[in-house]
C-alpha cells in the first residue's frame, strides 16, 4: 500500500502520466445554459468525501495528499477542507495558491515519492516544495471570460483592453495579476521566455505549456523555450482542461514552470 495522490482536472495532468504514477484525477463540472453559454462548477464536499474515502481504502489508510485549484479561483479547495475533516489527519489538503500544471507537477513529484515508499508527511512536503518553486503565466487573446467569472479584476481587464495589448497574466497568491504587456504574440512569447530564464539561474527546469485550441502557438513557445533553457530541462505540451478553457477562451496559452530554487519576482 502507499500514500494516495488526488488532483482535480484543472491541472491538465496527461492521462498517461496519471496512469503511470497512479494519480487520481477528479473532474470538475462544465455546464451549458439554454443560451449556449458555458459555466463551471467545483466539486462538492460530498463528492470529495467519497473520493477521499475510496483512496484511503485503496492505500490501506496510509493517507491522501489532495491538490486542487487555488481557493481564490474555485470553490473546490474549501469543499476539500470540509471533506478532509471527516478523516482527521489522514487527508492533507494542500493550499496550492496556483493553477494548471504547477499543481500537476506537484502531484507528479508527490506520487513519485509515494511509489518509493515515502510516508504522508514526506509526500505532502514534496508537493508543497514543488509548488513553492513554481510559477504560472497565462497569455490571452481576450479577457472577457475571466472578467465575467470574477477571476480577473475589472481594472486589470480594462487596462489591458484600453492599451490594446496582448497581456501576460501571472498566478500570484492564487489570483491573476498583470505580469507584462506586449503588442504582439511574438513579443509576448519572447517576454515569457525571458521571465523563465530570469528565474532559472542556469539550472534545468520542468516547463509545461498548455493551450485552449491553440496547438501551433503552444508549440511555438515550446520551441522558443527549447532553444534557451538549460540542458536537461523538460518541456511538455498539453491542452487545457475543458473547465479552464471555458474561462480563458480559445487561443489562450498557459505556461507552468518548476524551478530548481524558489523563483524571485518583483
Amino acid at each position: 500500500m502507499a500514500v494516495r495522490i488526488v488532483v482535480d482536472s484543472t491541472a491538465g495532468l496527461p492521462a498517461s502520466i496519471a496512469d503511470e504514477l497512479d494519480i487520481t484525477v477528479l473532474d470538475l463540472h462544465v455546464m451549458h445554459s439554454a443560451e449556449a453559454e458555458q459555466s463551471t462548477s467545483g466539486l462538492s464536499p460530498l463528492e470529495l468525501t467519497a473520493a477521499y474515502a475510496r483512496q484511503l481504502e485503496r492505500g490501506g489508510d496510509d493517507g491522501v495528499v489532495a491538490l486542487h485549484l487555488a481557493k481564490a479561483l474555485s470553490s473546490t479547495w474549501s469543499a476539500a477542507v470540509t471533506a478532509s475533516g471527516v478523516f482527521g489527519d489522514s487527508v492533507r489538503v494542500v493550499d496550492t495558491d496556483t493553477a494548471g500544471m504547477a499543481v500537476g507537477a506537484a502531484a507528479m513529484a508527490a506520487a513519485t515519492l509515494a511509489r518509493e515508499g515515502a510516508d504522508l508527511d514526506e509526500c505532502e512536503a514534496m508537493a508543497r516544495s514543488t509548488i513553492e518553486r513554481s510559477a504560472t503565466w497565462l497569455y490571452l487573446h481576450q479577457l472577457e471570460g475571466l472578467r465575467k467569472s470574477g477571476r480577473l479584476s475589472t481594472g486589470t481587464a480594462l487596462s489591458a483592453t484600453l492599451l490594446a495589448t496582448k497581456p501576460i497574466l501571472r498566478v500570484r497568491s492564487g489570483k491573476l495579476e498583470l505580469a507584462a504587456k506586449t503588442r504582439t504574440q511574438t513579443k509576448a512569447f519572447a517576454r515569457l521566455a525571458e521571465l523563465v530564464m530570469e528565474s532559472a539561474q542556469e539550472q534545468p527546469v520542468f516547463a509545461a505549456v498548455q493551450h485552449a485550441d491553440a496547438y501551433d502557438s503552444a508549440e511555438q513557445i515550446a520551441s522558443i523555450l527549447g532553444e534557451v533553457l538549460p540542458s536537461r530541462s523538460q518541456i511538455l505540451v498539453e491542452p487545457f482542461d475543458k473547465v479552464v478553457a471555458a474561462h480563458t477562451g480559445k487561443g489562450a496559452v498557459g505556461l507552468s514552470v518548476v524551478f530548481a530554487a524558489d523563483p524571485k519576482f518583483d
